[in-house]
């Protein structure tokens, strides 16, 4: 089953959503996307919900690359990819069907303050006073030897236009490549950190933008979280210094839409993936009255595609609405 745009709004920017409201997929999941805003936010179908979102089939323009279409449609590198293995990254044919696959279990901590899960490289925001409502952000962490650090800080500080002094090591990294990089990069569009930044109480460590949008979704900073501008632009305002950020390392995610029980899986390395039984915890595969579909399990691990899959339901695995495989 498939939820098309329709022609007119797929012959304008590549994918980008003006819809007030939506349900699809027979899911009941409501997804709110307010014209303009940057960021993808969302509202509960359901009290206790923690599945949000609804994924999507767009048809490519010519010229357009994933990246352009998750770009309008804050998703990253590795969400296109993931989601799309049998279209060409950078060259899909013109009206190929790409999947937005804008639907996510919420990692498995407080919702509140901002949560960053590593393994999917994506944002959540909780925004104070919202208590139905969370925003998504695609971002870029740590690549190899510079990891994003785990654990629960706070935002320390907040700077607008910042300027970017690199440590020695990383010019000393740029200068081994014949890259010399200024003692002090002022702010601006070649700016490193974009037009703003969050320090974390961790030293060292910030939230900011990016002169280089097309890297998000991929682990290739220095450590620091990356968003696109937009994003941060809209972010910055909204979080107040002392804000909680939870960094987790979750890359196998279970959650609830209504009665219905899902997987997400980002796994970085195929050749270590669990056992069907050990990613659904046992206080959830013993919820009274669920059905496991284990088949389902083993299928959303092996294929690894982000985006979450029906592993289960308290109505039953006969009930019609019970969707197996939908994308």
């Amino acid at each position: 089953m498939k939820l098309m745009k329709s022609k007119a709004e797929s012959s304008g920017a590549p994918g980008r959503r003006t819809l007030a409201g939506a349900v699809a997929l027979g899911l009941g999941v409501v997804a709110v996307w307010v014209p303009g805003a940057q960021a993808d936010t969302f509202k509960y179908a359901h009290p206790g919900d923690t599945v949000v979102g609804v994924p999507f089939y767009i048809k490519s323009r010519k010229h357009d690359t994933l990246l352009d279409i998750g770009r309008q449609n804050q998703v990253g590198y590795q969400d296109m990819e993931q989601a799309n293995p049998k279209v060409n990254m950078w060259a899909p044919r013109p009206d190929s069907e790409v999947l937005v696959p804008t639907l996510y279990v919420l990692p498995n901590t407080p919702h509140t303050g901002i949560v960053l899960n590593r393994p999917e490289m994506h944002l959540y925001f909780y925004p104070p006073g919202k208590p139905d409502e969370v925003q998504n952000y695609p971002i870029s962490v740590g690549r190899e030897g510079w990891s994003t650090p785990l654990g629960t800080y706070t935002i320390a500080s907040k700077v607008k236009d910042p300027t970017w002094t690199p440590p020695a090591s990383i010019r000393a990294e740029h200068a081994a490549e014949g890259d010399i990089l200024p003692a002090v990069v002022p702010a601006g569009p070649d700016n490193p950190l974009g037009p703003y930044a969050m320090r974390l109480s961790v030293p060292s460590y910030l939230i900011h933008g990016t002169d280089k949008p097309w890297g998000l979704g991929m682990p290739v900073s220095h450590g620091c979280i990356r968003m696109n501008n937009e994003g941060i632009i809209e972010l910055f305002p909204q979080v107040p210094t002392g804000t909680t950020v939870t960094i987790v390392d979750q890359p196998y995610k279970v959650g609830w839409l209504g009665d219905d029980l899902y997987l997400e899986v980002h796994s970085d390395d195929k050749s270590r993936l669990r056992p069907a039984r050990s990613v659904i915890p046992e206080s959830v595969a013993s919820t009274q009255g669920l059905e496991m579909d284990w088949p389902a399990v083993e299928r959303a691990i092996k294929e690894n595609t982000g985006l979450p899959q029906m592993v289960g339901s308290r109505r039953g695995l006969n009930d019609p609405l019970y969707l197996r495989n939908a994308f």
